[in-house]
């Protein structure tokens, strides 16, 4: 059973996909969030900071729409624009996943929608 996640906390899909997908009812996969901000739909891409907090705080809706939570991650992938922001980004990011932090991946693309500078997918139980 597959079940579309959508919400209005979150920056709504810009092309054919959706916020995120729960498959039969226990995992959550996001599909990748840039720093948009969902009420205004402004890039906030100004630090690597102020983007990183943005696009987790844009996974954390998808989350909780779907009947999960950050604590619940089990995995993230982070595209980043530059590697040379890692430490930075892991600063923001540690901030949100303090206990028991998820597996991760990061790895560094040429080139992210809307020329953002980070964007981070996530997989998550559903308790």
């Amino acid at each position: 059973m597959r079940k579309v996640v959508k919400t209005e906390n979150a920056p709504g899909a810009i092309g054919p996909y959706s916020q995120g997908v729960v498959f039969q009812g226990s995992l959550v996969y996001t599909a990748g969030q840039v720093p948009l901000d969902p009420v205004t739909g402004v890039l906030r891409n100004g630090t690597i900071e102020e983007a990183t907090k943005q696009v987790l705080e844009n996974v954390k809706a998808i989350l909780t729409e779907a009947g999960s939570s950050l604590e619940n991650v089990v995995k993230t992938t982070v595209f980043m624009s530059d590697l040379t922001e890692f430490s930075r980004m892991n600063a923001v990011y540690s901030q949100y996943f303090e206990k028991d932090p998820p597996a991760r991946s990061a790895v560094q693309v040429s080139a992210l929608p809307l020329n953002a500078r980070i964007e981070i997918e996530a997989v998550a139980l559903i308790k």
